[in-house]
């Protein structure tokens, strides 16, 4: 993969085919047809790569033998710029082509990651390599970092990532997070928090129904109140730049045997958070609704996951840097990403990359060569300031 000469789109094109060929499905979409190999494979290969490019990598093990990496390019200034690009894809069972094959057909190539986001792995270090190879080093110091378990399993590698930081005492002036955003420079968007909710009713025979407490049915009416919430929430006047809150049941399952009345069903809910909403208030608010839901019924929450919304003002040097040479507005998405965790390490945080939303996680997953060389250009121009 040498870089020698300006950027090329072939030679992206191959870079994208050969990172697509390492599969590195995160393990809670892993099926027969991906392996469970996760990042493992991945990581090492960006490990040796970014060592051969000059950089000082640190391998930072996350969970279960997962790695984040980061590679540290020396700059010329005092300036820091990290780019976080996860690993991991999500499964590949529904699609409808050799999801490694990387294939380059076309003005596309094709792969599962393709778009979200090794896209922006591949064109981040072709830069840099193209830098190397005239002799130039990047004006910021630059930490390409790619982390673990982005697409499934609570965000450990951007949290250990921060982590990282905050125990060396580090921090960035700019970070990146790498996601399909058409090259247009994203300042916000909606956070999340997860609700595990255990019904506890009363076990009789089905016969005898109203003897006992059908936690099914309080499970029923929990959703029914949780759709309720989310019309309102859409209906509120009170808005946003990336919009209102929005909540959802998004799993369910609860009962033994035709002939017994349930005691027991599990449900989860996922509430996404809108800027100046805060997490504590938002668990209280869901745990009131349902447990007034599910009377005479118990229940038991349980918090999960929980990160307030990703926002920045339009206004910051990075944000208009990007917008400026790539002649995209500054946006807001609908996505989540691991921007929610770094509101602490970051002074100027976006989320940015080639390709679009619109391709990723399906059945067949491309992206325009177009894009890459778009983001090429772009990363070029704040690697090196000009332009």
């Amino acid at each position: 993969m040498s870089a020698h000469g300006p950027t090329s789109p072939d030679r992206l094109a191959a870079s994208l085919g050969a990172l697509v060929r390492i599969p590195s499905v995160n393990p809670h979409h892993a099926s027969p047809r991906s392996g469970d190999d996760a990042e493992r494979h991945i990581s090492g290969w960006f490990a040796e790569r970014a060592d051969a490019l000059g950089a000082e990598v640190v391998v930072d093990h996350v969970t279960d033998g997962r790695c984040n990496v980061y590679a540290t390019f020396a700059g010329s200034s005092d300036r820091t710029m990290a780019i976080d690009v996860h690993l991991d894809t999500v499964g590949v069972e529904h699609m409808a082509r050799d999801p490694f094959d990387g294939a380059v057909e076309g003005t596309r190539v094709f792969g599962r990651g393709a778009v979200d986001t090794k896209a922006s792995l591949a064109v981040v270090l072709d830069v840099l390599d193209e830098l190397r190879s005239e002799g130039r080093r990047p004006v910021p110091t630059v930490q390409v970092v790619g982390t673990v378990g982005e697409e499934a399993g609570g965000f450990p590698g951007a949290m250990r990532y921060r982590d990282w930081l905050l125990e060396n005492g580090l921090s960035v002036d700019q970070l990146i997070v790498a996601e399909p955003t058409l090259c247009a420079p994203v300042h916000g968007h909606k956070g999340g928090c997860d609700l595990e909710v255990i019904v506890h009713g009363e076990a009789v025979h089905s016969a005898q129904v109203s003897t006992g407490i059908n936690a099914v049915s309080a499970a029923a009416r929990i959703v029914a109140v949780i759709d309720e919430e989310h019309a309102r929430l859409a209906a509120s006047q009170w808005t946003t730049p990336v919009g209102a809150g929005s909540v959802t049941t998004v799993g369910i399952n609860g009962g033994i045997a035709p002939n017994i009345v349930p005691d027991r069903c599990e449900m989860r809910i996922n509430r996404r958070t809108a800027p100046g909403e805060r997490v504590e208030s938002v668990f209280a608010a869901l745990g009131d609704l349902v447990v007034a839901a599910a009377a005479p019924a118990e229940v038991e929450l349980v918090r999960g996951l929980a990160a307030e919304a990703f926002y920045r003002e339009p206004d910051t040097a990075l944000v208009q840097r990007i917008s400026e040479v790539g002649g995209a507005a500054p946006a807001v998405a609908a996505f989540g990403s691991n921007a929610l965790f770094y509101s602490d390490v970051a002074a100027e945080l976006v989320v940015f990359g080639p390709g679009s939303i619109d391709q990723a996680h399906k059945a067949v997953e491309w992206i325009e060569i177009s894009e890459l060389v778009r983001a090429a250009d772009i990363y070029r121009r704040l690697f090196v300031g000009t332009g």
